[in-house]
């Protein structure tokens, strides 16, 4: 038998089969739940459980404590219902409005944009209508079932004809996945995905100044997000904070200054934590959600934008929530855990 879970205030209802997990299912019928990483990594799922009762599959500490648990937090990506339940969680509009689909990708190309980072672009099917808004991400499926996300780093007005998406690939040593995009992947491989995923993308109905924060590769679903802004022709002040251990790390390092040139509500700011005598860099230094701290020590009026890994999310999170004033409601973040990482939490 299904239960029924009514999330509130929204008061929407809609059914879960045996075994299923609340946010797949919500997924499946375009209910707008928030999430990330889909698989008990990240947190963003979190919500109340007001009534009912549910059994948790597998899931990080970090993403939902054991006294979080107690308190009637769940993770929804991970939680069975096995009764009936009213889940207070935050409506996303707009998040299942474009169907998640399956469908082949070809290989255009392989630029190597830094040692460990590679800038895959992917051709899509001609008559394939895949759909999603700027920051939200894709599954690469693997031949043994498990899955890699990676987030669309072109905004969707750019996909071009033949149409095409790109994905940023930082090197994981061991990794079997991005060993082979960075080794033996032969030109005009097939690739299987599912998509699009994810809550993390611009809420366009609101006239807040942003704050982009990335970090490495985190910078994927920001360069689609600012690909959108600057389509839209918008009037909100931007600011783009990138962080990287080196100056190489900042791969589309003059992409950026020159978007920032022909947008004079952007602002640019680069970020290096670990920079060498050789590097000789001379820009800003230390942990990049500082810097926007520094600059912008109220956040009473904006919306942030975060995306990188967990540690910066989490401390930027903390931070600027506690100190700079920010509203919670108005942090967005995509923390992405790679799968070593993963099983080293495990």
């Amino acid at each position: 038998m299904s239960f029924t879970i009514t999330v509130q205030p929204a008061d929407r209802s809609f059914d879960v089969q045996p075994g299923e997990p609340i946010l797949a299912a919500a997924i499946r019928q375009g209910v707008g739940l928030p999430y990330g990483c889909r698989d008990g990594a990240c947190g963003s799922c979190k919500s109340r459980l007001v009534s009912g009762r549910v059994t948790h599959g597998s899931h990080q500490p970090r993403a939902l404590s054991a006294a979080e648990e107690d308190a009637g937090l769940i993770l929804t990506c991970c939680a069975l219902p096995q009764t009936d339940c009213v889940v207070e969680a935050r409506s996303v509009p707009g998040a299942g409005e474009f169907p998640v689909i399956k469908f082949p990708a070809r290989v255009l190309s392989r630029e190597r944009a830094a040692p460990d980072v590679i800038v895959l672009r992917l051709q899509l099917p001609a008559n394939q209508n895949f759909r999603y808004r700027a920051g939200q991400y894709v599954e690469v499926l693997l031949r043994d079932g498990a899955r890699r996300s990676y987030s669309m780093a072109n905004a969707m007005h750019t996909i071009g004809s033949p149409p095409a998406i790109e994905l940023h690939l930082r090197h994981m040593p061991g990794g079997r996945f991005t060993d082979h995009v960075f080794g033996a992947m032969p030109d005009k491989e097939i690739l299987r995905l599912e998509g699009p995923f994810g809550s993390f993308f611009l809420r366009e109905d609101s006239p807040k100044p942003i704050v982009l924060l990335a970090a490495g590769t985190g910078f994927a679903p920001i360069k689609a997000i600012l690909e959108r802004l600057q389509h839209e022709g918008t009037g909100r002040p931007v600011w783009l904070y990138w962080g990287g251990r080196r100056p190489r790390d900042l791969y589309l390092h003059d992409w950026c200054t020159a978007l920032a040139a022909g947008l004079p509500q952007l602002r640019y700011v680069p970020v290096v934590s670990d920079a060498l005598p050789e590097d000789g860099w001379h820009g800003r230094s230390g942990f990049v959600h500082h810097a926007v701290m520094a600059d912008l020590p109220d956040l009473s009026g904006h919306q942030v934008y975060a995306c990188g890994a967990p540690v910066m999310v989490d401390a930027a999170q903390r931070d600027f929530v506690a100190r700079c004033g920010l509203p919670e409601d108005e942090f967005y973040a995509d923390a992405f855990t790679s799968e070593a990482d993963k099983h080293a939490a495990a």
